[in-house]
């Protein structure tokens, strides 16, 4: 990967999944669960709060600060256990 991949659309399908597109074209759904350890993602693991991501500097991001890389969801959606 030679550039940084960047998150351009996201949308919530329910629990801890987000359909995410890419600016590459990529796109997948894919299961956070897995990323939600430690104090800044305790929140996020009720499913109310979860949904209130949204974008920003090319990822998906939660008010409380926490996000998930870019790089790391790109590499989720191009594996084939993103699902």
């Amino acid at each position: 990967m030679s550039a940084l991949p960047t998150v351009i659309r996201a949308e919530y399908r329910g629990g801890t999944r987000i359909h995410v597109t890419f600016d590459d074209g990529t796109e997948k759904t894919i299961d956070c669960a897995r990323w939600l350890e430690g104090p800044v993602f305790e929140s996020l693991k009720d499913p109310d709060y979860f949904r209130r991501f949204f974008l920003d500097g090319g990822t998906v991001v939660w008010p409380n600060g926490a996000d998930i890389a870019p790089e790391t969801l790109y590499e989720q959606a191009r594996s084939s256990e993103a699902a």
